[in-house]
């Protein structure tokens, strides 16, 4: 395997609920020898659990069967490898559908899964052997919150992958492996890699982290998606992986979207931290990636730098957080601060004090605008949540509690959206524990099992910046426009955390952009960041700028009452704030 020049990886799925002809598209559309596919998320795991407790059997992603029947076949014809997450907390079991689905189909793929992850029932040894499981973001432990984990996984690396590559898998089921290391390892099985080739390791670290969400490196998502050709559906994303691991990024010919410096640019940001990119095979060093215009659709991603993986590995551990309902009131015309305060007194008084709930959410979102021409364009809205570890407290009592005052409301009463009953929410508690405790296995369905290698640890002492280099004040003459004149942006969660990537579209432009938007300057721009910790960090190959906002999405998506739990809008929201921009920067040639 050691001669081939290029592998080429594709992505089939972003999340459990990707665009389902998405893998045939892949395999028919042109030449691939591996097709990906990423399913897991912190809240996808939340949800596998209700699955399985609905379905004891399950707990895995099953649209990857629906993808498989369409495509199994014709990859075994070509030699195409599946290298997928979508075993989610039940590997094995999806595994065995896949055996039945082929049994069906009339064909015999070797199928590997790999174990090892799931630290659920492990839990009481490791903190009995000293391992708490604090919480990354609050340093509490699991003991002293007092929570029972339903999920506990540690995210595994790609050498179990290679492993089952070697030992000739045509399928490779994965559990809670990192999103990248669905390209790493069939990166180290074509090129022979070894443990500690950290730099080829951590460019198909890049590589994977850009093709992993699916159509967003190609168009998906991006801030100047009105300068992309619109040919229908976005295509999915290729890397085509090289020997010493840099890549190229493209597509198929003739699908949607498009593959540009910047569309990569964008999805290099999304989701990360400090630029020290921990991985448990390597630590990719964001910094010092390199983006090049390789023709039409095609980017070359090079120069990326390695350092040992870190001695401990994360672990995605959720818990059941207790119960929630929500209501969405229409507020309309005039004196919208007095309606709000109407609701919020009348449900106070209803449901006997808001304050005695586990948490009452109460957000005015003012969208209405004076002398309106239309009744849309005079409405705000009141959204109340309320959370409870008693499920007999929220629900019908506050639906109950809303209809007693509905015909004595206020002025124009009328409600978007009620709950009728409480839904369980979960809360996402990320942790670590030592990489040693972890013997994750590749197990064939004929029968053999393998250990999986361990990459050489390192103790990781966190990210260092470089000395930033002074700027010379400006005396340029500004002029007030959105910020997103000459800047993009990419954001999302991390947990309970959310980051804002921005990238300048000139070297100009990102000098201006590097000066003037320190953590100050982003603190104004979102107001909702007060009180909260902010990291900054440079990222000049890329023209970028990342922030990370502590806390702004409170236990994570699945129990913040945010609009936006995700922080998906949140880049967007910014470029559209109105800031001084030198003049010179919103010339047609500066922002083409």
């Amino acid at each position: 395997m050691s001669k081939r020049e290029i592998l080429r990886i594709a992505n089939c799925s972003g999340y459990y609920g990707d665009r389902l002809s998405a893998a045939r598209e892949m395999v028919e559309g042109g030449p691939i020898d591996v097709l990906t596919g990423d399913y897991l998320a912190e809240l996808t795991m939340l949800i596998l659990a209700k699955s399985r407790q609905r379905k004891p059997g399950t707990g895995y992603a099953t649209t990857f069967l629906t993808q498989m029947e369409q495509v199994l076949g014709t990859c075994l014809d070509r030699g195409i490898k599946i290298v997928t997450n979508a075993g989610g907390l039940n590997p094995a079991g999806l595994a065995a559908e896949l055996g039945l689905l082929s049994e069906r189909l009339g064909l015999r793929p070797r199928i590997a899964h790999i174990d090892g992850d799931d630290l659920l029932d492990r839990i009481p040894e490791l903190q009995q052997d000293g391992h708490p499981l604090a919480n990354l973001s609050t340093g509490q432990t699991l003991a002293a919150a007092g929570v029972h984990p339903v999920t506990a996984n540690a995210y595994l690396g790609g050498w179990g992958i290679t492993a089952a590559l070697r030992g000739g898998a045509d399928i490779v089921v994965c559990p809670r492996v990192t999103d990248a290391s669905l390209v790493v390892g069939p990166a180290a099985w074509a090129f022979d890699w070894q443990l500690d080739d950290w730099d080829r390791l951590a460019g198909a670290v890049v590589a994977g982290h850009v093709i992993e969400c699916g159509a967003q490196a190609t168009g998906g998502n991006y801030s100047f998606f009105d300068e992309l050709p619109w040919r229908g559906p976005l295509g999915y994303p290729i890397a085509e992986i090289a020997a010493d691991g840099s890549s190229v990024i493209t597509k198929h010919p003739g699908t949607g979207g498009a593959v540009t410096v910047e569309t990569v640019t964008a999805q290099v940001l999304y989701e990360t931290a400090a630029p020290d990119y921990l991985n448990p095979d390597v630590i990719a060093r964001f910094d010092t990636v390199e983006l090049s215009d390789a023709g039409p659709d095609r980017v070359r991603i090079s120069g990326t730098r390695g350092l040992p993986a870190p001695e401990t590995s994360k672990v995605c551990i959720n818990y059941h957080g207790g119960y929630r309902s929500s209501a969405t009131f229409v507020l309309t015309g005039l004196n919208i601060e007095a309606k709000a305060d109407f609701v919020t007194r009348a449900l106070d008084q209803a449901l006997g004090g808001l304050d005695t709930f586990g948490e009452a959410d109460v957000r005015l979102l003012r969208t209405d605008r004076a002398d309106a021409d239309s009744a849309p364009g005079a409405e705000a809205r009141l959204k109340v949540t309320l959370k409870d570890l008693d499920e007999g407290r929220v629900g019908r009592p506050f639906f109950n509690a809303i209809g007693d005052f509905g015909m004595g409301g206020y002025p124009g009463m009328w409600i978007d959206q009620a709950d009728r009953a409480a839904s369980a929410y979960g809360v996402y508690w990320p942790a670590l524990v030592p990489a040693s405790v972890l013997s994750p296995e590749v197990v064939f369905a004929d029968g053999p099992r393998l250990t999986v290698p361990a990459p050489p640890l390192k103790a990781y002492d966190g990210y260092r910046a470089a000395a930033p280099t002074a700027n010379a004040p400006t005396t340029d003459e500004t002029v007030l426009a959105p910020l997103g004149s000459v800047a993009g942006a990419r954001s999302g969660d991390k947990g309970g955390d959310a980051n804002v990537g921005f990238w300048a579209r000139t070297d100009d432009g990102y000098a201006w952009l590097r000066s003037w938007l320190d953590v100050e300057a982003f603190r104004n721009l979102l107001t909702e960041a007060t009180g909260l910790a902010i990291d900054r960090y440079e990222l000049p190959n890329l023209r970028a700028l990342n922030f990370v906002v502590h806390g702004l999405l409170g236990d994570g998506v699945a129990a913040s009452t945010r609009p936006d739990p995700q922080a998906k809008g949140l880049g967007e929201y910014l470029r559209s704030r109105q800031v001084e921009i030198p003049r010179r920067l919103l010339t047609t040639e500066a922002v083409r």
